[in-house]
């Protein structure tokens, strides 16, 4: 605000402001006062210039925009000076009664002039000043009628992304244009987890030795993914520098603003090929406007517009996108001034209530005033809706103009060739977003996002992004100082190197890389205990050290704080407990069955004998008899079907179902028992009375892990094991001695730790083993800054490795283990359960209960047809008796029906035979008499 009140003391020194207390003008003026802030000697301001002129003409030649009103521009030059100077000499047309303002063009300037301008109601419309603070909330007499950096910024976030690169160098001038624009991008670099790395600010009034120190700087970083955000002014000596330094070559990408295609578009001169290489393979963007009729016209009149006018070389001058934007303004103000005059407003101007008490002295305070009608004005232009030669004109909420979008340019040769579009609807395209958003389900989806580059360096092939950087600094390597498993990490005595399989893994991975990496070891640890792991990986984040080598394992909790590379060795958690050999004994035929399996089996065999009796017993003669001989029946024919040697015939078709099942049953498990029992008896089996973590979780045993390791955390956190029966152990040694007391003396039960660590302490201890499964899987990973690029080319390495065979060499080298460390108390675990057949109990026991129901519905069918012959036996009895017995019985009464009905047939028979012999004699008789 002191700049403010110095600008208004000398405005009001020079004699600005001056007029009556109160102005007043006719609802339809003659002519209404603008004015214009141009830098007239800028690639933007040369364009900006004619584009007024032009747009300022063709609404005053149309008496439909303002019905006979005359728009009178005053210009003022603020001569490439985006200071103080400039601002005093831009503020001269003020003397006149100024409706609203084009410009300024440049941001910094634009700050302070809005000051002004709120203070006098009067709209700034600014066709170039793209820095994303200048927002409506600060400045609401501000209106940009051109694109905000904030999504200039968003498209170069997501180009960065789309390649994959991760970090990016910002260079810019260190004013409000390029430090608020390089916030910007650091904002929407993070939305898409990337960031800028380093940042090489430049000063306002450059000179070569700035530019070639600050190159120098940033040649020596990793990153090679440049942005410049930087002026038309010094853009193009940036990168020439940048040319004679080596750094637009290959491996290199520089993403330049929109600065640099405004010089493309603008001077001709350009297109020769020596002024074309410094640019070669350059990314830039530029703002899109659709095509349309208007623009069309209005570039095809440019160049009788330009007749005359051209750059400092003569070359003609061609219209940029600014300029587009410039003849928009004027059209859009010209539109709201008409809206404003139909409202039946009028220009009037009165004097600031503020600054009475300012009145008298030679400054003059109390002549200041302020357009009346000016928040009237600003709502009309924010509430315009038409359509410009840049396309659709209207402001969101925020005050931005709709449907930002860009194109991108890539300089190739002596030309360019448009790649892609972004807009902030729809991203990355291959087409412009106009063609998206009308048809977004149609055939555009199939289109690449990006068509391809050509890379400085004149190749196609996307650059990594980064290499090591060069500035002589070398790759502080954090080694963890062990006590204990030194074939892991070791360090030599008396020196400062290292050696071990984590570090011949790490070197040979480095060997693998394109480039060179230079590193030094640094220890970390008092060498009396093992450093805790999670302490190591502090010093990465913060910058202690750049990587990290060791036994270090990779878990949820590590992820959130450091990247980790390809697991280089698989090493998840196991126990280990004290173990005995298993010898033979005279029971040992029963160990191939646990208990229940045992149970079960004796029982399946019963419940067949008793099933096949019953089926049996009414038609087979050897399933009857006493009692006594029908139970040693059932209990012979069950078991005799275990060697397939039963003697007894099946004459029922559900009996023969039933045992043929049963007989399939009895195959697999004889397979079955046979193949454990030769095992048991041929393979020595060690025992444990710990079987694995859930025997653990189940006791109140204590539990030993290795001291400054996870596993205490994961015991308790993961697995809710009391903190109270973890003990803490350092060396192999420890792990010995309490695995030998045991519980009772003051040891532990069992030792979890990672398996890589327990198979060498069993290589030489094979009094204890590994007992159970492994119960997680994890690996081991070098550690190294979030999001850092050196952790992806170590882990193509390590993949590297892992396919030539270079890890297997080297495991082999360090972790040789003897046969022992393989053996575990596993007779648990092979002795054959019932979860492994209960399929086929119950399907042999489903087999048997379908026949007894078929077998009980035949009984009682049978039983009801033998009721219906008067009989009064119980169907316990009837289905007692022999089947063949009932049948008999029935066959011999109807036997004896029979013979009754024979013999009546026989009387009725000879009666009707004497009747007839009677009646012959008598037929005789009367014939005799006759005759």
């Amino acid at each position: 605000m002191n700049m403010f009140w110095l600008l208004v003391l000398m405005v009001f020194c020079n004699g600005l402001f001056m007029r009556t207390s109160t102005t007043s003008v006719s609802t339809r003026p003659n002519v209404v006062n603008i004015g214009a802030i141009l830098s007239f000697n800028s690639s933007i301001g040369k364009v900006a210039k004619v584009a007024i002129e032009t747009a300022i003409k063709d609404v005053n030649d149309n008496p439909a925009i303002l019905n006979g009103t005359t728009l009178k521009i005053a210009m003022q030059d603020s001569k490439l000076s985006s200071g103080f100077l400039g601002i005093v000499e831009a503020l001269r047309f003020m003397e006149n009664d100024t409706v609203a303002i084009l410009g300024p063009q440049h941001s910094v300037m634009a700050h302070v002039i809005s000051h002004i301008s709120n203070e006098l109601n009067v709209p700034l419309l600014s066709f170039a000043a793209t820095d994303p603070t200048l927002n409506s909330l600060q400045f609401p007499y501000f209106v940009r009628t051109t694109q905000s950096d904030l999504f200039q910024m968003a498209a170069v976030a997501e180009i960065v992304a789309y390649y994959e690169w991760r970090d990016v160098i910002a260079i810019y001038i260190d004013d409000d244009h390029g430090r608020n624009g390089v916030v910007a991008l650091g904002d929407k670099l993070a939305e898409k987890r990337c960031k800028i790395s380093y940042k090489a600010p430049m000063r306002p009034h450059l000179t070569q030795d700035d530019i070639t120190n600050a190159l120098v700087k940033v040649a020596l970083m990793e990153s090679q993914i440049i942005i410049l955000h930087i002026y038309d002014t010094w853009g193009l000596k940036v990168l020439n520098v940048a040319r004679n330094m080596g750094m637009l070559g290959s491996g290199y990408v520089w993403i330049a603003t929109d600065w640099l295609y405004t010089i493309l578009d603008t001077e001709s001169s350009l297109s020769s090929p020596a002024a074309m290489d410094s640019i070669q393979g350059v990314l830039t963007l530029r703002m899109h406007t659709p095509n349309s009729e208007l623009k069309s016209k209005f570039v095809s009149r440019w160049s009788n517009l330009t007749a005359g006018v051209g750059n400092t070389n003569n070359s003609p001058l061609r219209i940029n996108t600014y300029g587009l934007y410039a003849y928009d303004s004027v059209l859009l103000l010209a539109h709201a001034l008409d809206d404003f005059f139909k409202q039946g407003k009028n220009i009037t101007f009165s004097n600031d209530l503020n600054l009475t008490e300012f009145r008298g002295g030679n400054l003059r305070f109390d002549a200041m005033s302020r357009f009346d009608g000016g928040a009237q004005l600003l709502e009309n232009i924010l509430q315009a809706n038409m359509s410009g030669v840049t396309g659709s004109i209207k402001f969101t909420l925020d005050g931005d103009l709709i449907h930002p979008s860009y194109e991108i340019i890539n300089v190739i040769g002596t030309g360019i060739r448009t790649i892609g579009y972004w807009s902030n609807s729809s991203g990355l395209s291959a087409v412009p977003p106009e063609k998206v958003n009308a048809n977004p389900n149609g055939s555009s989806s199939n289109q690449p996002s990006l068509y391809g580059v050509i890379w400085p360096g004149q190749t196609t092939q996307k650059p990594r992004g980064w290499v090591f950087s060069s500035n002589g600094r070398q790759l502080r390597v954090g080694v963890p100082i062990r006590v204990n498993y030194r074939e892991f990490v070791s360090r030599i005595e008396g020196s400062a190197t290292f050696n071990g399989y984590c570090i011949d893994v790490f070197t040979a991975a480095l060997d693998l890389l394109p480039y060179p990496v230079p590193y030094k070891f640094i220890p970390f640890g008092d060498g009396h205990s093992n450093p805790i792991g999670q302490d190591l990986l502090h010093k990465i984040t913060t910058g202690d050290f750049d990587v990290v080598v060791g036994d270090i394992a990779i878990t949820t909790n590590r992820t959130k704080i450091v990247d980790f590379t390809q697991p280089y060795i698989e090493s998840g958690l196991v126990v280990v407990a004290p173990v005995s050999k298993l010898n033979s004994s005279a029971w040992a035929f029963l160990r191939p069955f646990t208990p229940l399996m045992w149970c079960v089996t004796g029982i399946s065999f019963l419940l067949l004998g008793v099933v096949v009796w019953i089926l049996e017993r009414r038609t087979n003669d050897e399933f009857r008899g006493p009692p006594r001989k029908q139970f040693f029946t059932i209990i012979w024919f069950s078991f005799s079907t275990l060697f397939f040697a039963h003697r007894e015939n099946i004459a029922s078709i559900l009996g023969r179902l039933v045992l043929v099942i049963w007989l399939f049953v009895v195959l697999i498990l004889n397979s079955s028992y046979t193949a454990s029992l030769t095992s048991i008896l041929t393979v020595e089996r060690l025992s444990s009375p710990v079987k694995g973590i859930e025997s653990l979780i189940a006791s109140n045993d204590p539990i030993g892990y290795q001291s400054g390791s996870y596993i205490d955390n994961y015991l308790s956190n993961e697995l809710n094991i009391l903190r109270s029966r973890l003990v803490p152990l350092n060396t192999p040694i420890e792990y010995e001695k309490a695995l030998k007391d045991g519980p009772n003396k003051g040891g532990v039960a069992a030792v979890v730790d990672e398996r890589a660590k327990m198979e060498l302490f069993l290589s030489a201890r094979c009094e204890f083993g590994i007992v159970g499964q492994e119960f997680t899987k994890m690996g081991w990973g070098f550690a190294f800054p979030r999001d850092s690029p050196l952790a992806i080319d170590m882990s193509t390495a390590i993949l590297k490795l892992s396919e030539n065979g270079g890890l297997q060499r080297i495991r082999n080298k360090w972790l040789t283990r003897s046969a022992c460390s393989s053996e575990g108390a596993k007779e648990d675990v092979d002795r054959l359960q019932l979860k492994s057949f209960w399929g086929l109990f119950l399907l042999c026991g489903s087999a048997g209960f379908l026949a007894l129901l078929l077998y009980l519905i035949k009984m009682v069918r049978q039983y009801t047809r033998h009721s219906d012959g008067s009989s009064n036996k119980s169907f316990i009895s009837f289905v007692k008796e022999k089947e063949s017995d009932d049948a008999d019985k029935m066959q011999s009464e109807e036997s004896k029906s029979g013979a009754k009905r024979t013999r009546s047939d026989r009387v009725s028979n000879r009666i009707v035979h004497e009747d007839e012999s009677l009646d012959g004699y008598n037929r005789g008789a009367y014939t005799v008499y006759e005759a």
